[in-house]
């Protein structure tokens, strides 16, 4: 049917673009991860693209590591380090360089914003059209792997480097996503030693315009420690998804612990909120270093809270303290396996070299805070003599303020 006069002809044609995303997506559903790889690689020679590598990252973010599958380029694992996959990976960018055939290119596969890895192929050449539609096909990758995770072991096989305790299996099925990022704010995560860890963990969710943060660090060593986080955590989230108040949240999971292990166990814990307009941030701190404020590179002051026992020992109700952001200030949130490691001569590290670290690494800031922390976990590991005995959990908010809702405009 024609149509009538002065109406408006919507083009609904299916373009070459839409059709190879429409394949994937058509697929998705039923797709058994272990032909993920091949229907990827043959999406991918479809724009006359060739030699596909789909590389994770390593539990301990120190390596980008290839996934193994039928049509996969498969070489060695790449450092995160001075690499270009690396860069791809910490920086959320496309990095192209030139070779004797062509161009390779390093696209990062992003989960929202969290990095999921990096997937590289080579072009005899590189057109604006050809970045679009890579740039739109590895975020629907990127949603598959995260999708099909779930379903199998592949993925994680791929990103394990080295045996894994159960504690840390424990732990690492709790966590959220690494990092994420929004206009107004953007958050990162790091554990040690990765494939070690117990009884640390951290949690965080944005719920309108609050962002919910907890950082903890459960007594003891192995699964025990590992036990008492979980329940940790999960009252914590049960306590934030019925919207109660900090304090209360406080409460819950101290009676949660106590209950669960009784009077001789105890979780110490960070709680926040941040609210992503204004800036203003609440804060619990249970037993906890203080967190750090870096401005412009550098420690200003840690944000200071009255007392409250670590959750657990049935402490009183906690005093809420508050501080007011400016922008592009961070928020750097540790546990006491950062300080309390011993270095050469006996002396623990302390908080001291760990605001000379800080200022050092904010000479050359970038505006990634997951490749920052990156950066300054693996500095302070350094200088605490390449091991970590102690669970040590570095967690960092970068508050940037502004809005987002342009995002949901249609141009």
């Amino acid at each position: 049917m024609s149509p009538a006069m002065g109406e408006e002809i919507v083009d609904r044609s299916e373009g070459f673009g839409e059709r190879l995303l429409g394949l994937l997506l058509d697929r998705a559903r039923l797709m058994p991860p272990q032909l993920i790889a091949p229907l990827i690689a043959e999406v991918v020679a479809r724009v006359g693209g060739s030699d596909v590598s789909i590389l994770l990252q390593d539990y301990a973010q120190e390596l980008l590591v290839p996934l193994s599958g039928r049509k996969l380029h498969v070489g060695r694992p790449e450092p995160m380090a001075d690499s270009p996959a690396g860069r791809a990976f910490l920086h959320a960018e496309v990095v192209e360089v030139a070779q004797a055939r062509g161009v390779r290119m390093y696209l990062p596969l992003l989960d929202g914003s969290d990095q999921v890895g990096v997937m590289a192929l080579t072009l005899d050449a590189v057109t604006d059209d050809d970045r679009r539609l890579l740039r739109r096909l590895v975020a629907l990758v990127a949603d598959m792997l995260v999708t099909k995770n779930s379903y199998t072991d592949q993925f994680f096989l791929a990103r394990r480097r080295e045996p894994m305790s159960v504690s840390a299996e424990v732990q690492w099925s709790l966590l959220p996503p690494l990092s994420m990022s929004v206009p107004q704010i953007e958050v990162a995560g790091m554990l040690e030693p990765a494939y070690r860890v117990a009884g640390d963990s951290f949690d965080y969710a944005l719920n309108d315009n609050i962002l919910h943060v907890a950082v903890i660090d459960a007594m003891g060593h192995g699964l025990d420690a590992a036990s008492m986080a979980t329940i940790a955590i999960g009252a914590y989230r049960h306590a934030r998804r019925v919207f109660v108040s900090l304090a209360e949240t406080y409460a819950f999971m101290d009676d949660a612990i106590s209950r669960q292990f009784g009077p001789d166990h105890f979780v110490t814990a960070q709680l926040m909120h941040v609210n992503i307009t204004t800036g203003e941030l609440e804060l619990v701190n249970a037993g906890h270093p203080a967190p750090l404020l870096i401005r412009d590179g550098r420690v200003v002051q840690q944000l200071e809270s009255a007392t409250t026992l670590p959750v657990g020992c049935g402490g009183e109700e906690p005093r809420i303290a508050e501080h007011l952001l400016q922008q592009g200030d961070r928020v750097l949130c540790y546990t006491d396996g950062i300080i309390e490691e011993h270095v050469a001569g006996g002396e623990p590290f302390g908080e001291e070299r760990l605001i000379r670290c800080i200022n050092r690494l904010g000479e050359d800031l970038s505006e990634a805070v997951r490749a920052d922390l990156r950066r300054l976990s693996h500095t302070l590991k350094g200088e605490r003599g390449g091991h970590t005995s102690d669970d040590a959990t570095l967690f960092m908010i970068e508050w940037r303020g502004g809005a987002a809702d342009h995002l949901a405009v249609l141009d």
